[in-house]
């Protein structure tokens, strides 16, 4: 409809919309994070949450216990090789539509432990990451752009055609491999439908 015609008719009091405006409305004011937290940056995600910087104006009001009941995973802090696979596994457990928000330069890179043997240099090498926040920590204020990225992102998906989200696509992956403790690393080292190393040009 011709935004003209849409103006003239909100002034008369008649609003028109579309269904996918009116599904993602409701998704990105809804969005439910998983309560964990890994490392220091965790204490931002917390307040965060609490009466001076509300994250629950955008919907986030309840932090879920349990991931059958999240739809955003808040990975906040360093990630062990020893806990990787317990975050994909939780990953797993959520229902799709699913996002995830990699908060601090640990969770991103490794940061300050990236040449360190037992921290994982980024979590997004075994699962999809939607926002990345940079920062050690990152304040909470950074928390709350990344919380507004994501909602832009929810309310600009296409339920139908090529850009329509993953959860809409019949053979996307809705869970990904766990990695298992191997002989000197993790194995796999990371999830090729994810993740690939980038190629050196020389």
């Amino acid at each position: 409809m011709d935004e003209g015609l849409k103006n003239e008719l909100q002034k008369q009091g008649v609003f028109t919309t579309t269904l996918e405006d009116i599904y993602n409305w409701g998704r990105k004011n809804s969005v439910w994070p998983l309560q964990f937290g890994l490392a220091c940056c965790a204490i931002e995600m917390i307040a965060t949450s609490m009466a001076r910087y509300d994250l629950a104006r955008f919907g986030a009001e309840v932090f879920r216990p349990s991931p059958r009941q999240a739809d955003l995973m808040i990975v906040a802090g360093t990630v062990t090789k020893k806990m990787a696979p317990q975050v994909v596994r939780l990953y797993n457990q959520m229902p799709e539509p699913k996002y995830v928000i990699a908060m601090g330069a640990c969770a991103i890179s490794g940061g300050p432990f990236k040449q360190g043997y037992n921290v994982l240099k980024g979590i997004d090498r075994y699962i999809p990451v939607d926002v990345h926040i940079p920062g050690c920590p990152p304040r909470p204020e950074a928390l709350l752009h990344a919380f507004m990225t994501l909602q832009q992102k929810i309310a600009d998906q296409q339920l139908t055609g090529v850009n329509r989200p993953r959860h809409l696509q019949v053979d996307a992956p809705s869970e990904f491999t766990v990695p298992k403790f191997g002989e000197h690393d993790l194995e796999p080292s990371s999830n090729p439908a994810v993740w690939q190393a980038p190629a050196l040009v020389r």
